[in-house]
């Protein structure tokens, strides 16, 4: 299972690579490393350490979640299985951060159609804290409103069917009917079980509202990087382009976002005002520290788990021991 992790990350950053490279290219690869020569490369601590703050809000969520539904398990290996999962983030959506149930399996024996739901939830609550975080700045700046509008109602659809009992149980027992998935039907009830509890109103709306907090830290980190270039940049604007470029990259459901993040980022800074050569080289900078910094995390701390418990096991192709 590890040198698959191994080989998808490695085809990740081998794409990434190329991409930033093309991009160096069409910018001008000269005037992008005099725009890398300007930066102020001193702020760099304050920049990573504005991610890990983000990395451990996030995992105070991960450790009401693990509450709300019960299953116990020491700080200091949550922690690590909690770090081990930021590895996915050059995932499609993050969803690979399931590993993080296959990682609890391991340690205590949870089952996976308990836990699995953790992760939805932690994809829902930073979705909503995002969309929020861009639907101030769609509004304040007459761009993407449409978008965010429309995913702010799916979002809502999703959360209302979710949350809705009557409704899901007669959606589970429809499935139920059809001969694909009467076999995984204890599980899904298992799953959504673990859901509801999840996504009910109050650990929704506080857990929201923690996930703006967390994410805030890195937008703040993406203005710092923004003001180094003397662009007269505001930070709700900043604020804005991050949190609306990630939502983009996360809808293109390629790993990480990566090229529809960039993408965004870059030509919403030119449009802005910004040089096409400043805009890569922030655009980098900020990917750099976030996404990439998560994934270098998340590698020492899956290194660190396999000194502690060992290879991992448990192949992802197959659930049939999680009953």
């Amino acid at each position: 299972m590890i040198e698959k992790l191994r080989n998808r990350i490695l085809i990740s950053t081998a794409f990434a690579g190329l991409l930033y490279l093309a991009f160096s290219v069409y910018f001008n690869i000269d005037k992008v490393l005099k725009s890398f020569e300007h930066f102020n490369w001193l702020i760099l601590p304050i920049l990573l350490m504005l991610s890990l703050v983000n990395y451990f809000t996030r995992f105070f969520k991960w450790q009401y979640y693990l509450k709300i539904i019960k299953i116990k398990i020491s700080v200091i290996d949550s922690l690590s299985i909690f770090m081990s999962g930021l590895v996915m983030s050059v995932t499609p959506g993050k969803f690979g951060e399931l590993l993080k149930s296959y990682l609890l399996k391991q340690v205590n024996n949870t089952q996976i159609s308990k836990s699995a739901p953790i992760i939805l939830a932690e994809r829902a609550t930073d979705f909503l804290s995002l969309t929020i975080l861009a639907l101030i700045g769609a509004y304040y700046f007459g761009f993407g409103k449409d978008i965010i509008l429309a995913i702010s109602l799916i979002l809502v659809l999703v959360l209302i069917i979710i949350t809705n009992k009557k409704l899901s149980e007669k959606l589970l027992n429809l499935l139920a009917k059809f001969k694909i998935f009467e076999n995984h039907i204890p599980k899904l009830y298992n799953a959504y079980e673990s859901s509801f509890k999840l996504l009910s109103f109050s650990p929704l709306v506080s857990m929201t509202l923690l996930s703006v907090i967390s994410w805030g830290f890195e937008c703040l980190g993406y203005y710092l990087i923004l003001t180094n270039f003397d662009a007269g940049i505001n930070i709700l604007w900043a604020f804005f382009n991050y949190s609306f470029s990630t939502i983009v990259g996360a809808l293109s459901m390629l790993p990480g976002g990566i090229g529809i993040t960039e993408g965004s980022l870059t030509f919403m800074l030119v449009e802005r005002g910004f040089s096409k050569s400043n805009a890569f080289a922030s655009t980098f900078i900020v990917r750099v520290v976030t996404l990439w910094f998560a994934v270098f995390i998340g590698a020492v701390s899956l290194i660190l788990y396999q000194k502690r418990f060992g290879k991992i096991s448990i192949d992802l192709n197959n659930e049939k021991n999680d009953n």
